[in-house]
């Protein structure tokens, strides 16, 4: 490349003299260094069994949305703010709710006076099934004796079932009376868990990227508060030729170099392969390319490397992905893609 580029500026001063001659030469060590960081950048013939494609920096997003209605009373996170899983983002006014668990947990509590004045039934009605059944016996012992009549012994019979209708009758009430206060109960939980709901918060470790609403605004349920950037699946998606795709295996070695820093190759992984072709979206290369059918394939950044740089992690990023095809011994990596990132400590 520097004897090309020695050559080039040699014609280049033949050809023109002066300052004309040093502007061209210059223009030349110019462009020259463009080519020669693209070799580099790209490896120059990359070994049998690496293959490549372009892609950009991806991360699914999470939208963060209340689920029942109500107004908004404070939103605490603002756009670009990096948040990791449970931190406070929203807070949706509850109020009503308030109320409403306050009037649940008084009818809890009536709920569980009834079961005492149940209880307490319960054990009256024993003690009369209990006076019942020694009155039905010692009029038994009179009939045998013929001092009292059968109408009277049939009337002590009518007592003893009577009192032992209202026993059965308080053990049912007492049973329901339970079931109210569990009833009651489940009920307190249930608009808890709606207070609970309505501080809204960060379901994953990710980047803020659209304030959707504003304190103040009456959301309908489902309503969406907040979009975050998942940085916890950052991954490129690459598009390759049938030929290639097939012998793809999922789990295997990849590189991933982005345009920004060139001289950086980070390691990835492939965790996903399309079954089916598609025709390869706008930004991949070329309307040429666009016109061939091709697999999709995401190639997943591991999340300690990501957490480690997750103040520089940026979506849309352009780059070159390198992966490696199965059935085929694996040769080693091109110098180019063993140069990490500047701590350098990330499990290949």
């Amino acid at each position: 490349m520097t004897q090309q580029v020695t050559e080039l500026i040699s014609k280049a001063r033949s050809a023109l003299g002066g300052k004309t001659a040093i502007v061209a030469a210059a223009a030349l060590v110019v462009v020259a260094a463009i080519i020669g960081l693209f070799l580099w950048t790209r490896g120059g013939d990359l070994p049998e069994g690496i293959v490549t494609s372009n892609g950009r920096i991806e991360a699914d997003q999470v939208d963060v949305s209340t689920k029942i209605a109500g107004r908004v009373k404070e939103i605490t996170a603002r756009e670009g703010d990096l948040v990791k899983p449970g931190d406070v983002l929203a807070r949706m006014d509850t109020a009503e709710l308030n109320a409403m668990i306050e009037k649940a947990r008084a009818e809890a509590s009536r709920s569980e006076s009834r079961v005492v004045e149940a209880g307490a039934t319960v054990k009256q009605r024993q003690a009369q099934l209990r006076l019942a059944q020694q009155e039905l016996e010692r009029t038994l012992i009179l009939v045998e004796k013929g001092h009292v009549s059968k109408g009277f012994r049939d009337e002590r019979q009518s007592q003893h079932d009577s009192a032992q209708a209202a026993l059965s009758a308080a053990r049912a009430g007492l049973v329901t009376a339970e079931r109210a206060v569990d009833s009651a109960k489940a009920e307190v939980r249930r608009i808890q868990t709606e207070v609970d709901d309505a501080v809204l918060r960060a379901p994953v470790m990710g980047r803020v990227l659209y304030r959707l609403a504003e304190p103040g605004e009456v959301l309908s349920a489902g309503g969406k508060v907040l979009t975050l950037i998942n940085l916890s699946q950052v991954y490129m998606e690459v598009f390759l030729p049938s030929r290639e795709a097939g012998r793809i295996a999922l789990g295997s070695d990849a590189r991933i170099v982005l345009d920004p820093v060139p001289h950086f190759a980070i390691p990835a992984t492939v965790t996903f392969v399309s079954p089916q072709a598609q025709f390869t979206p706008k930004q991949v290369e070329t309307a040429s390319e666009r016109e061939k059918l091709m697999f999709r394939i995401k190639v997943k950044v591991p999340s300690e490397l990501v957490e480690k740089h997750i103040e520089k992690v940026k979506t849309g990023v352009r780059g070159v992905a390198y992966l490696r095809l199965a059935g085929i011994d694996p040769a080693p990596w091109p110098a180019f893609l063993e140069r990490r990132p500047p701590d350098g400590n990330e499990e290949r």
